[in-house]
């Protein structure tokens, strides 16, 4: 089953480096493309462009999106980047408003994304966030949209655990394949009771924001000794220290967000990059997980 998800997506892991298996068994990059803010400025179209470009070639395949990011102009950009591409080596993943997330909009919603990012299909459809929306009617649509060859996979983004418990709880909802959170050494509240229970369950995390929005999220973060240190030892930036960090365990995905070719390059050579117990420790301790219940970053 594995190996038949491999070649259906095109997908193959020697190219891929590090990968997260997903609930169906298909592997997808561990280190992926975010895309927030990207395609805003038609100034910058052309760099964002060959960015995204480059980092596919440098086996960043999976590529996230969102029908709000934009308006729909980050989606574009990503279509006219993967205009040339072999579909079946990219991984598109895209996120639907709340409150198009029903039986009036989300086929609306779905189809206008479709057409943006030039695609028959997307190979993931997320719940951008919780709204009004009663959980089970977002799940039947989205297992229409599966059956109807829209998606493939469907997940949900900014979920924390007691959402998804009552996503569990809903008919189908365990077809769940990814959560998608913020998430970065700086803000490891996910460790105290989301993760776990995701890891319980079999669902990967998709980690927005590893680099901390290159540390403003957390003043100081890129101004670490410890961090400098450990980037140091292995020849790498701090950047790339932080993305080690985020999938160091198998089943967390990073999007990390460039415009930068150079930047994406060496977001894409992080997967190289391991850890050792040691400097594990030496950031467990700079940057301490939670002892307590601590909810959900949200940007």
């Amino acid at each position: 089953m594995e190996q038949e998800n491999i070649a259906e997506t095109g997908l193959e892991e020697q190219k891929m480096g590090k990968t997260v298996k997903l609930p169906d068994g298909t592997l997808v990059p561990a280190i992926g493309q975010g895309t927030w803010f990207i395609g805003e400025q038609r100034a910058k179209r052309k760099e964002e462009t060959e960015t995204l470009q480059a980092g596919i070639e440098a086996g960043m395949t999976l590529i996230d999106t969102a029908e709000m990011y934009g308006s729909g102009r980050s989606e574009e950009l990503i279509g006219e980047a993967v205009r040339d591409c072999d579909r079946s080596r990219l991984f598109l993943v895209s996120k639907v408003y709340p409150y198009n997330a029903g039986r009036k909009n989300i086929f609306k919603s779905c189809r206008e994304t479709l057409k943006r990012l030039n695609t028959d299909y997307l190979d993931l459809y997320l719940l951008h966030w919780r709204g009004a929306i009663p959980l089970e009617e977002t799940v039947d649509c989205m297992e229409q949209l599966k059956k109807e060859g829209k998606i493939r996979q469907w997940g949900v983004s900014n979920f924390d655990t007691d959402d998804m418990e009552e996503l569990w709880s809903v008919p189908k909802g365990k077809n769940c394949a990814v959560n998608q959170v913020l998430y970065h050494l700086a803000s490891r509240g996910i460790e105290y009771d989301l993760l776990p229970w995701l890891r319980d369950h079999g669902v990967p995390v998709m980690a927005y924001c590893p680099l901390a929005q290159a540390g403003d999220l957390k003043k100081g973060l890129y101004e670490s000794p410890v961090l400098a240190e450990i980037g140091a030892a292995h020849g790498c930036s701090i950047s790339q220290v932080l993305l080690a960090f985020t999938i160091r365990d198998g089943d967390v995905i990073a999007i990390p967000r460039t415009g930068k070719k150079e930047h994406a390059l060496e977001n894409a050579m992080a997967g190289e990059i391991e850890l050792t117990g040691e400097e594990l420790l030496r950031l467990e301790k700079a940057f301490p997980p939670p002892d307590r219940k601590v909810y959900l970053d949200i940007l």
